[in-house]
């Protein structure tokens, strides 16, 4: 009877450790919180492209309720860290990865997913009642290195943006040391800059130059978009150009980047839904309303009747 009674008490043991065993193990499992158009998931974007990617995210929201992106829009250089200190697996950015950044990504087993949407042009721009309407990249170089000698300030947005970096990598300087070259907090601010200073020379993105926002579309209407020659230009070496979507689409307008979203999720979630959006002939409208290129141009079609 003790013996019967001890396996009893054994037996009941056993099979509490076990039970806990398996709640252990429920516990952690990883409980996915999104999928392909539903639940919520954060991203980090590039802040230089908050006007493009808010208005894709409204319309995304729009069309599947039960979708809840969080964007976060940071600096370019901190979307990188985020991504590659796995604090997010989304990152909407002007550039694509590098093999370093890439092999981060892979050795923890989250290879990313890289889709170009649109294309951005670095717009030149200079208050209405300057003088000047043309430049080219060669004196844009000048400016930026201090040896095109001007009495104009040099503003842009802030020293850790993608626009900045573009800069940088455009004039091959690691800093930007010169005296009058100004670096701001945001796009909208430059623009103002620019709006209230008849010798300043502003360079933003030109998603910024269209449709503005009301909390600063009078400095858009205080403000001139200067044309730019390329001299390398083989097709059209002496011709000056402003941005449009002919002008990128043509390659003549020589200030340009492209807009990338990388997914390093793995799965078919959110972040692999609004990449999907933003490649869609849906999103690709959106970007073709707002005066940046899409990546693919949608086709029109047009009824002709009788």
């Amino acid at each position: 009877m003790k013996n019967r009674g001890l396996l009893l008490i054994l037996s009941f043991g056993l099979l509490l450790l076990f039970s806990a065993c398996e709640e252990n193990k429920k516990d952690k499992k990883v409980v996915i919180k999104d999928g392909f158009t539903s639940g919520t998931a954060v991203f980090a974007a590039d802040e230089s492209f908050s006007p493009i990617v808010g208005e894709e995210e409204y319309v995304f929201r729009a069309l599947y309720p039960d979708a809840k992106p969080v964007i976060k829009y940071i600096p370019e250089s901190e979307v990188v860290n985020q991504l590659l200190n796995d604090k997010v697996r989304v990152a909407i950015i002007s550039r694509e990865l590098d093999t370093t950044e890439t092999g981060i990504l892979r050795r923890r087993a989250l290879a990313p997913d890289v889709n170009k949407f649109a294309v951005d042009a670095v717009t030149i721009i200079v208050n209405q009642q300057s003088a000047d309407t043309l430049t080219s990249v060669k004196e844009i170089i000048g400016m930026l290195n201090g040896t095109a000698k001007t009495d104009k300030s040099i503003v842009f947005d802030n020293p850790n943006s993608s626009l900045v970096r573009y800069l940088k990598q455009l004039s091959g300087n690691k800093d930007f040391t010169q005296k009058n070259i100004y670096a701001l907090k945001s796009n909208k601010e430059v623009i103002k800059y620019v709006s209230e200073h008849p010798n300043a020379i502003g360079i933003t993105g030109f998603a910024w130059l269209n449709d503005p926002d009301k909390d600063y579309a009078d400095a858009v209407a205080k403000v001139k978009i200067v044309g730019v020659k390329d001299d390398t230009n083989k097709k059209a070496p002496g011709a000056y150009f402003k941005p449009s979507q002919t002008t990128l689409v043509q390659h003549t307008y020589p200030l340009s980047r492209s807009l990338y979203i990388v997914d390093c999720t793995g799965r078919k979630g959110l972040g692999a839904g609004f990449a999907s959006f933003l490649k869609s002939e849906r999103g690709q409208r959106i970007i073709l309303k707002s005066g940046l290129l899409p990546d693919s141009i949608p086709t029109r079609e047009i009824n002709i009747t009788h």
